[in-house]
């Protein structure tokens, strides 16, 4: 008897081809914009049936902007001294913090094939005469497995919801204490009070009016915060929608019928990553409806395990948004900036464990 076959694991989004062939075609990470791609890919034959590839994003850039993983006061100390730190190389998903794996592979990877990009990525150094590598938001598992003396590690702060198994929102913020889940459906029922409806679409069904609307959306948002324009153009959105669209989805909040906010997530098989959003005018707690509480429900009638709300944010802790170490590895050419850096990160970890464990403190649920 035949079965049904199922359907293949969603995997982590920004790293499959389709979202980086994205990127560099739409022409938002390209030489052209400071993102010069110079991916590296491994290929061995255990035999002649078996092929082993891994795949690996390296971009040679001559800014530090859409990063996450802020170098600029680094970048100042080499100006000071009149040495270059630009170019420099990053292993990184352009514009996109979010922790996850960085190496692509059709088989497990080795400590070994790790080793031979870590070689590679220093002969590109080598010949680009980049000051720098920078191995941004890695996986644990990827940066267990990237373990070399060459590289610094450096930490910092992300706050994530986790899913202990609730069967609702309901059930979710049964387990805080009583006043911050007062607070919780105040600022929902506030939503409510506004006469906004929230919808979520999903893949091929998010709708061209909804899609054209985020991206003014988008727009206007880096406008409003520093007068530039987002780092995706308009091409990039439109091509991803189309080759991942079962990966994609975008919360809506209405208004008689009349789109007025969007937030746009992405997800995976465990994860729920909510990366954009913007709105026509201002309106009370709608940030956090859309940013949080949708992509919390949203998770939870998916069983995902876990949902990545974006970088920063310290008013994600009250609402449930757990502080999580983030890492990234740097490998410094100049041996005395990489003494001087190598003190620096000693000094901000002590910070960055200082500041989990305050937050930890502030998180709203019972002791119980």
């Amino acid at each position: 008897m035949s079965s049904v076959p199922s359907h293949p694991p969603l995997k982590y989004p920004f790293l499959r081809q389709e979202f980086l062939q994205a990127l560099e075609e739409s022409h938002s990470a390209c030489e052209s914009s400071g993102w010069a791609p110079i991916h590296l890919l491994l290929e061995q034959a255990d035999s002649e049936e078996n092929q082993n590839s891994a795949f690996m994003p390296l971009y040679l850039k001559d800014h530090s902007m859409g990063e996450y993983v802020f170098d600029m006061a680094w970048a100042n100390a080499y100006h000071e001294n009149g040495l270059d730190y630009y170019p420099k190389l990053v292993t990184a998903i352009p514009f996109t913090p979010s922790v996850g794996p960085r190496v692509r592979t059709n088989q497990p990877i080795s400590k070994q094939d790790c080793s031979q990009l870590i070689n590679e990525v220093l002969e590109v150094a080598e010949e680009t005469d980049a000051s720098s590598w920078h191995y941004l938001f890695p996986s644990v598992e990827h940066l267990n497995m990237f373990d070399d003396p060459r590289l610094l590690q450096r930490s910092g702060v992300q706050y994530h919801w986790h899913n202990r198994g609730y069967s609702s929102f309901d059930d979710y913020t049964a387990r805080m204490m009583s006043r911050k889940r007062k607070m919780v459906r105040k600022e929902r029922a506030d939503i409510v009070r506004q006469g906004i409806n929230i919808t979520i679409e999903v893949g091929s069904d998010i709708s061209d009016q909804v899609w054209q609307l985020f991206y003014q959306l988008y727009e206007r948002t880096y406008i409003k915060r520093n007068g530039t324009r987002g780092y995706l153009t308009e091409a990039f959105f439109q091509q991803i929608a189309v080759t991942m669209p079962e990966q994609i989805a975008i919360a809506v909040a209405w208004i008689d019928e009349i789109p007025v906010a969007c937030a746009l997530y992405f997800f995976d098989e465990e994860t729920l990553y909510g990366r954009y959003w913007g709105s026509v005018d201002e309106f009370p707690y709608l940030h956090f409806e859309l940013c949080y509480y949708s992509g919390i429900e949203f998770a939870i009638s998916r069983g995902l395990k876990r949902y990545d709300a974006g970088a920063q944010g310290e008013h994600k802790i009250v609402r449930g948004f757990e502080p999580v170490e983030t890492h990234s590895l740097h490998w410094i050419k100049h041996p005395q900036f990489r003494d001087a850096i190598a003190r620096f990160l000693v000094r901000e970890k002590e910070s960055i464990d200082e500041h989990i464990k305050q937050a930890q403190e502030m998180l709203p649920y019972r002791k119980d």
